[in-house]
């Protein structure tokens, strides 16, 4: 009986220091203010350099200035986009939450560990907190490069493609007004450059990850499950059984047994040299080509690439969006959704494609005056929001957990087909089989 009483006593002690020590803790309830009703300061994280620096200052100043609600934007500069996400996940990793901003940029590096930090504030989360829902007035196909898990994590901000470039002024040597559109058409454009005496290569790069997420997405497949890991992390390879790798490699190697492909990444400055006739690269490039090119010969822009005549137009899209964080104070959060629909809006967005090429992802914004107005003037930069429109929504990014051994490990087999002319079979096979164990070392080490 003794010992009957003193293990109850011994409950009753620790239950009493239990609740003494506030343990475990309860979630605070905010207090719902009204913005505009006191002065607010919210951290904002931004990776925007260069012309999209400049501009990106201009935006904070102007909100600063012009907002009726005392909200001040504090923005800090982190460098590139792994570097914000590898800070991210630091101060995540130690649990040191209040150094989290209240919003930040975030590329396709930071997207899982943003989803599983826990203090994620994502567009499902506001739109139901204040009541609004606004993800109607973003394109599709810009708004579901966000998506992970069935979440809206954020708004798109910097909304790039991949383009075709081309240099006018060499394929009219060849006879040629237009931009190729198949692998097909680049086999026939080599031709027709060699039989004008033409040395400069028509096209050369090597497919990596994005590049093949592209080809794959256009063949109506993805690279892996999960619709290319956008939805949960990625397990297993989707492109082997459906036919679609084998259908890129044998269309991929006849380009270079043609003698149409160079294998090799052929660089921007090889382009604006005159070195290669034809050049894929991001849409958020043109400003950039156009201004080094300066006149020596007429850009052409058009759709991505396609694998033949069977493929779907265009490719997935990159770049970068913003993110909300969970401060737990009821100011700072609707402070910061004033921030981030002012940044995703007709009128900086347009503002920020007409100063960098990236393209508006508010829907408006393609009936914005000044936007048209720049359009028709310089036609290169409409070709990224025309192929957005063309390309299907289902099209993602690969979003994978081990990304830079698998970004090499294609390179490094589709390369190795070429060079050692390996049988397409085989590589489909090598491919497979290496980017599964990829994938299956990476959940052993990551549980």
């Amino acid at each position: 009986m003794k010992k009957l009483l003193f293990v109850i006593c011994v409950v009753l002690v620790s239950a009493a220091m239990l609740f003494a020590s506030g343990a475990p803790e309860q979630k605070k309830e905010e207090t719902k203010v009204a913005l505009g009703s006191a002065p607010v300061t919210i951290t904002f994280w931004h990776c925007a350099s260069d012309d999209a620096g400049v501009l990106m200052d201009k935006y904070i100043k102007e909100f600063n200035e012009t907002n009726k609600y005392q909200i001040t934007v504090n923005a800090i500069y982190q460098g590139q986009y792994s570097d914000a996400t590898t800070l991210m996940k630091t101060i995540l990793s130690a649990e040191n939450y209040s150094e989290l901003p209240d919003i930040m940029q975030l590329d396709a590096t930071g997207k899982v560990a943003f989803f599983d930090s826990g203090k994620a504030f994502t567009i499902d989360d506001a739109e139901a907190y204040f009541g609004q829902s606004i993800r109607g007035d973003y394109l599709e196909g810009a708004l579901g490069n966000w998506e992970y898990s069935g979440s809206q994590l954020g708004l798109p901000f910097a909304t790039s493609t991949t383009v075709t470039y081309y240099n006018k002024d060499l394929l009219a040597k060849a006879g040629w007004d237009h931009c190729p559109d198949t692998f097909a058409d680049i086999i026939k454009l080599s031709a027709d450059m060699k039989a004008a005496g033409i040395s400069a290569a028509a096209y050369g790069t090597v497919p990596n990850s994005p590049t093949l997420a592209n080809w794959i997405g256009q063949l109506g497949s993805y690279i892996v499950n999960y619709k290319n890991g956008s939805e949960a992390s990625a397990t297993k390879l989707e492109c082997i059984d459906n036919g679609a790798l084998k259908t890129f490699l044998t269309e991929w190697k006849a380009m270079y047994d043609a003698g149409a492909l160079v294998n090799q990444s052929l660089s921007t400055n090889q382009f604006i040299a005159g070195e290669v006739a034809v050049f894929t690269n991001s849409s958020a490039n043109v400003s950039n080509i156009l201004s080094k090119v300066n006149g020596a010969f007429e850009v052409g822009a058009g759709t991505y690439l396609r694998v033949n005549d069977s493929a779907s137009y265009g490719a997935t899209v990159s770049g970068s969006c913003l993110v909300m964080f969970d401060s737990g104070d009821s100011l700072k959060k609707a402070a910061t959704w004033e921030f981030i629909k002012y940044m995703t809006g007709e009128g900086v967005q347009v503002d920020f494609a007409i100063g960098t090429g990236y393209t508006p992802a508010y829907k408006s914004a393609s009936d914005n005056a000044a936007y048209k107005e720049f359009l028709a003037a310089t036609p290169q930069f409409a070709v990224a929001a025309d192929q957005l429109a063309k390309t299907p929504a289902s099209m993602r990014s690969i979003t994978i957990g081990p990304s830079v051994d698998f970004y090499y490990a294609i390179q490094n087999e589709v390369s190795d087909m070429l060079s050692k002319n390996l049988a397409v079979d085989d590589v489909v096979k090598s491919m497979g089989d290496n980017l599964q164990a990829l994938l299956d070392n990476y959940h052993r080490t990551n549980p």
